[in-house]
């Protein structure tokens, strides 16, 4: 769904009701922009989180991959 919203000279811009209601941000809140080569992105702290375990699962995986697994491996490598 693409939405037209004006910007102010400010710089402010409002979200459309609905939309805001979608997004769990009816009473207000913040959301985070992100500037990508294909346009900008607003995302709210629940989507952040989101995307970041997901950047984050793909290195569950990977041996070594996990904090336990780090400081497993320094505490041995230190000799402790």
């Amino acid at each position: 769904m693409t939405v037209q919203v004006a910007v102010t000279a400010s710089g402010r811009m409002s979200l459309p009701a609905d939309i805001r209601k979608r997004l769990g941000l009816a009473k207000g809140g913040a959301v985070y922009v992100d500037e990508t080569p294909d346009g900008v992105v607003l995302r709210t702290a629940e989507q952040v989180v989101a995307h970041a375990r997901a950047l984050a699962k793909q290195y569950d995986k990977v041996e070594g991959g996990s904090v336990d697994d780090f400081l497993a491996n320094r505490v041995a490598e230190s000799g402790q």
